[in-house]
């Protein structure tokens, strides 16, 4: 089991920003590590020791269940699934997947639907930037890639989070080249009539995490830095 260290000079590296970038990449951090490491900046944060922090991590493959999954969606083989506080339904995590845990004190009032459509935003310039027409639906979050000439309307990001003392958790994961047949063992989200797609399966060439992550940290950043409390 890989372990994970919450760095101690955080803040510092902050420069006075509200929002510091740590990265695990490189290596596969498995999602219990990466979790005990969340709280840990999240006591941080909400103590006021820490400014908004984004972990940028990759999983070993890993279904995760949230608060609503139903018995219908988990694995059909009797994979075994993390159960999390997070919201949302089952979902997988694995190689070639970049998963994003911003932990940030949200501005009052709290608006957990604007932090949302924030890491929405920022997933979707970062598919702009490759090219690839994303959308949201309604009632659905994450980032969709709309019905075309290749298929019906996919999912290419997932988002699923927690608010506790005004502070995040969890976050999101966007398909980079990772394998998606996992999916075809759950319901994904929940969700039965879509399907779900990968950066590199949009653009028919190899899309790697070490190639989306300075991307996705920009744009996250973009959009919470100066929002973020």
């Amino acid at each position: 089991m890989n372990s994970v260290t919450t760095p101690a000079d955080t803040s510092e590296r902050a420069d006075a920003s509200t929002v510091a970038v740590v990265d695990w990449l490189g290596q596969l951090t498995d999602y219990e590590s990466a979790w005990a490491a969340q709280r840990e900046v999240h006591a941080a944060v909400v103590a006021g020791q820490n400014p908004g922090t984004l972990l940028l991590v990759e999983h070993p493959s890993v279904f995760t269940a949230g608060k609503r999954t139903q018995p219908s969606d988990r694995p059909w083989d009797g994979s075994p699934v993390i159960e999390v506080d997070r919201g949302g339904r089952i979902t997988w995590h694995g190689p070639g997947q970049i998963v994003g845990y911003p932990i940030v004190r949200l501005p009052s009032p709290v608006d957990v639907m604007e932090f949302v459509h924030r890491l929405e935003q920022a997933i979707m310039d970062v598919c702009a930037e490759y090219g690839i027409d994303t959308m949201r639906v309604d009632d659905r979050t994450g980032v969709w890639v709309p019905a075309d000439t290749h298929g019906p309307a996919r999912k290419i990001a997932a988002i699923g989070v927690r608010v506790a003392r005004g502070v995040t958790m969890h976050g999101f994961a966007l398909n980079c080249n990772c394998d998606l047949s996992a999916y075809s063992r759950i319901v994904p989200c929940g969700i039965s009539d879509a399907g779900v797609t990968s950066l590199s399966q949009e653009l028919q060439r190899d899309v790697t995490i070490e190639e989306v992550a300075p991307r996705i940290r920009t744009a996250m950043l973009k959009h919470l830095e100066g929002w973020a409390a």
